[in-house]
This record gives C-alpha cells, structure tokens and sequence, in this order.
C-alpha cells in the first residue's frame, strides 16, 4: 500500500484573463484529484486571484501539516501570490501548467505556461529549487509518489540491533547526515535485548507451525526451527513495541554464536509479511527499502551483487537467505538450511520468481548523499545454490552496470522491488539535490 500524503491545491487566476474558463476547469480538476488513493487534499476551492487572496490561501494551508502544494495557474498571474505560497509552507511546489484553450476573438484566454514560467523564475531566484514543472490536464502522479517517499524517510524510526557487521565500513552511517538529508532518526539497541525479548509460548507455537507450513525444513533439528520460531516472534513484538519503520540488524559474528541460529530464516519469512528488515547492520538499506515500500512496492528486500557473467550478460542477485519467502519461484524446494555458521545459520534457500525489477540504493558517502537506479528483469533459473538469488538482465550490458557501482563507491547491498519504480525516485532526488548514478 502507498504511503499516505497531505497535499494543498491552489489555482492561480488574474481577471485580465478567462478566469471564470480557468475556475471550470479548476472545478473539474477538484473532482478528479479526489479519486487518487492515499492522498488527502486540503483544498482552497476559490480561485486566487489578489494578494490578500494569497495571504489568506497560504495562512489556512500554513495550519494544515501538507507534505506539498499543487499550484495551478488557471491563467496567467500576479508573482507575488507563488512567493506569499512559499514562504508560509516550505513544501516542495508541483507548478502546473494548464493547456491553453482555443483561442476567442483572437485573445488568448490562459496564457498559463506563462504563469508557470513567472512562478519557476521567481522561486529559482530565490533560491527554492524543490519545485516541479508539468504542463498537462492531469495532475503528475510520479510527483505524488515522489512526496510519499520523502515522507515516508522523514517520519522513518530506524532501529539498529548490535552496529554494522563486522569490518562493513561502506554500510555505516553519520546519524546527523542522515536526519539532516532525509528526516530519519535511528535508535541503538543491543543484541541481547531482542535476543532476550519475552514472547509467548503460543506465539513461538504460532510461528513454528508457520515454517513448517511454508519451508521444507527436513534438514533441521527440532532445536534449531524452535529457535527460528522464538525469533520470528520476538522481532515480531520487538518491531511492534518500538514503533519501528525498518530494523537493520548485525546478523553475524556474534548473532548466531549467542542465540544459536543466524537471523536469516526468521527475516525471510517477516519480511514477506511487510517488515523492513535490513543485513549487517545496513542503514541506508533499510532507507532504501522504505522509499521502495512507500511507492506500493511489496516486500523489497536488499540483494548483493554476487556474480556477474559478462558473455551471458547477466547478475546474479543473491544473499545468504533472507529475501522474503513470498517471492519463491513457485517451482523449487523452498527450504531451509544450515550450510554456514557451524550448523547455526539457519537460512532461506529458494530460487526468486521472475519478473520486471527496480533497484535502489540511497547511499551515503563524502559528506552527502546520493541514489542509485537501475531496471531490470529476473528469468528463470535453477535452484543451484545455496540462500536465495535471482538470475537478472539489465536493459545495458551488465558490466556497464557493475561499473557504475564500483566507480562510484557504492555500498554492495541494493533494494529491489518487482515493477517499475523509476521516475518518482528521480522526482524525488532532484527534490533533495542527490546525484542520481543510472
């Protein structure tokens, strides 16, 4: 499910012009808008049309929280009323441009491109660059999901459990960079808290029927799937308690050796319940699965560049398993194993469906932050390894790819989601002035 958002509406008017045609189709836009999912508008329904219009639209939508502004110009208009907008809300702006009508009596009746060129020059020069253009009859829906993910980041509680893995340095984060670029805040807490978290016996009882419902887990003790079952419940409850957006967890040295399985099977099965759950203590992972999350995708997850074939032209997006076990292949044994950690880690092994994939990294690094975007498609393959993986093509040759992603220091998790979530990440970067590497 999208994240929900708060956005204003406004329609920009002058009565030089054919503002009683603008005030129609502002009527009619009204109408439309509030067919969109997940937004709630909060509507100046009046045309606005003189500066103490202005003043009043942007003193009553100062009162109520928007994420963003929709600002229409009906026709062309005074520049004063986007400036009043601005400087009482400071929200991104979609500047949207109306197509003109057909021309009456040789006059032209909009003239709203021309508004929408006044507005964008007057917030440019003074320094306000988190404005979007369109000229079109519809409103822009990227640049509605756009504002979900920029919502979803600011109002992120991400938790860490134990630090970053051992020697991970590329996945650590400075905390004060990350409120300051995005809005969210992480809390610290140690492995022995969730390790030692209480849960009931029938909540335990409740996910051990669960796995074997889902897994093969013939390969196991009856020690180790109690163990996965405790901790699916205890990171249940402990996500729940702390009211947390994502957990990102130090999954190894030490988890296994204290709690005596890995986390990866119980993370596999939660997260295909909606959890973000990020490995190895990974916090801009975890960021990046909100913004994923956000946009309606389901169940991202993060994956590793582990292989790449350049005469076949293809990735192998794999990780030790934890990818959410709702997206098996429907086709191989979907079990689980104990192929590392001394017998203790305890992972998800299946083959990924196929399918249109997006890829996301936001990543941290010299001070600022920046976005990683890439298309494309998981095909079939056999089930030839142990965790969980995807064969993938990109829609570029795949060393292109990894040249990206080593040029440019990029952490080595991404998130990836099935569909097509491109442009309103980009939206969402020139929003917040991040380089965007695709």
């Amino acid at each position: 499910m999208k994240k929900s958002v708060t956005l204003g509406l406004v329609c920009l008017a002058r009565t030089t012009y054919d503002y009683e045609a603008a005030d129609v189709l502002y009527k009619k836009i009204q109408s439309d808008l509030t067919q969109l999912e997940h937004v709630v508008w909060e509507i100046i329904p009046d045309l606005v049309i003189s500066q103490e219009d202005g003043l009043a639209a942007a003193e009553h939508l100062s009162h109520a929280h928007i994420d963003g502004l929709v600002c229409i110009s009906g026709t062309f208009h005074l520049g004063h009323l986007v400036l009043q907008l601005q400087n009482a809300l400071k929200v991104p702006f979609l500047l949207w441009g109306l197509p003109e009508l057909p021309y009456n009596g040789g006059k032209i009746r909009l003239n709203s491109v021309c508004g929408v060129n006044l507005n964008a020059s007057n917030l440019y020069k003074s320094g306000v660059d988190d404005y979007t253009v369109i000229v079109q009859s519809s409103i822009d829906e990227d640049w509605v999901d756009a504002l979900r993910v920029i919502k979803a980041m600011k109002s992120a509680k991400i938790g860490i459990i134990g630090y970053r893995a051992d020697g991970f340095f590329n996945v650590g984060v400075q905390d004060n960079l990350l409120f300051g670029q995005t809005g969210a805040l992480v809390d610290h807490y140690e492995l022995s808290e969730l390790h030692n978290y209480p849960v009931s016996e029938t909540e335990v009882a409740e996910r051990l029927q669960q796995l074997k419902d889902t897994f093969d887990v013939s390969t196991l003790s009856s020690f180790q799937l109690d163990k996965v079952a405790q901790l699916s419940a205890k990171l249940t409850s402990f996500y729940a308690h702390y009211k947390l957006s994502a957990l990102a967890i130090r999954c190894w040295p030490e988890f296994a050796r204290d709690f005596g399985v890995s986390p990866c099977a119980a993370m596999s099965l939660l997260q295909a319940e909606g959890m973000i759950l990020s490995c190895e203590g990974d916090i801009d992972g975890a960021l990046s699965m909100i913004a994923h999350q956000a946009l309606g995708a389901e169940t991202p997850f993060l994956f590793d560049f582990s292989q790449v074939d350049f005469e076949q032209d293809f990735a192998l997006f794999w990780h030790c398993g934890v990818a959410p076990c709702n997206l098996w292949d429907g086709t191989c044994n979907r079990s689980l194993d104990t192929y590392f950690a001394g017998g203790k880690g305890v992972t998800a092994d299946f083959v990924l469906k196929s399918g249109q994939l997006s890829v996301l990294r936001l990543d941290s690094a010299r001070g600022a932050y920046r976005m990683f975007l890439q298309k494309a498609e998981a095909i079939p393959m056999e089930k030839l390894l142990k965790g969980t993986y995807m064969k993938a093509i990109f829609d570029r040759p795949v060393k292109e790819v990894l040249d990206l992603v080593v040029d440019n220091g990029l952490a080595h998790h991404s998130s990836v989601v099935y569909g097509t979530y491109i442009r309103p990440l980009q939206i969402v970067a020139r929003l917040k002035g991040w380089k965007v590497i695709e």
